[in-house]
């Protein structure tokens, strides 16, 4: 009988390897994992178990490697009134010239009273959609948004929570499409991104803003061809 078994117990040892798992980007010890790509060693550190960004220079770290299709987990908390940050996904892991933020797919963190503290031109707030998590291509990238606020997609529901309290982004993407959760409800999304593998960038935008929980469950990959991916940065 044992010998029988033994075979059984191999093949569904290969089925468990093979079925995607939650990774940990973040140790809550150190900055294992992450790469500064243009900010400073003072911008980001560690305390008490959160990733702490102190929000200058302007800037971004990266992941060490590069992802397709995967599923991203992160929590984040913006510290003071109008913060600014946010999560790239499919992004090169290098800056233009004069251009502290790289190309890439952004997925917006904003504090709540952002609209207000940077006003229009006219001196009305600007429009709430920037809070909404947006989803957006920058320097370059292009991408279909779901709700279209111009070339920038808005949520179809205001989630986020403001300064203090701690938001959860589940970020969904695949062969080009982008879907964003927010605390707990699928409300944003963007298709046809013409990067589809490329690096994690984390964003230094003038403002302290902390993160925890950073997982990602990588998963099969699709059709991305050599013009669809970021070069790898040596």
């Amino acid at each position: 009988m044992k010998h029988l078994l033994f075979p059984l117990l191999l093949a569904t040892t290969a089925i468990a390897d093979d079925v995607p798992q939650w990774r940990d980007l973040f140790n809550g010890k150190d900055l294992t994992g992450w790469v500064d790509v243009n900010t400073s060693k003072d911008t980001w550190s560690v305390k008490d178990g959160l990733l702490v960004c102190k929000g200058l220079p302007i800037g971004v770290m990266r992941s060490e490697k590069q992802y397709e299709n995967f599923i991203l987990h992160i929590e984040w908390k913006h510290t003071q009134a109008g913060g600014n940050s946010g999560v790239f996904v499919w992004s090169e892991g290098s800056t233009p010239p004069n251009r502290p933020l790289p190309k890439g797919m952004e997925v917006q963190m904003l504090e709540l009273e952002w609209p207000k503290l940077h006003p229009t031109k006219d001196g009305q707030p600007n429009h709430p959609g920037y809070v909404s998590g947006e989803l957006f291509g920058a320097n370059g990238l292009e991408g279909i948004p779901d709700n279209p606020r111009g070339r920038r997609s808005m949520s179809w529901e205001m989630r986020c929570k403001g300064k203090g309290e701690w938001n959860t982004y589940d970020v969904v993407c695949v062969d080009g499409t982008v879907k964003l959760s927010i605390n707990g409800k699928f409300v944003n999304g963007i298709s046809q991104s013409t990067v589809r593998k490329g690096y994690l960038c984390l964003e230094s935008e003038g403002a302290e803003i902390h993160f925890r929980n950073i997982k990602i469950m990588e998963l099969p990959g699709g059709r991305v061809t050599p013009e669809q991916t970021a070069p790898l940065v040596k």
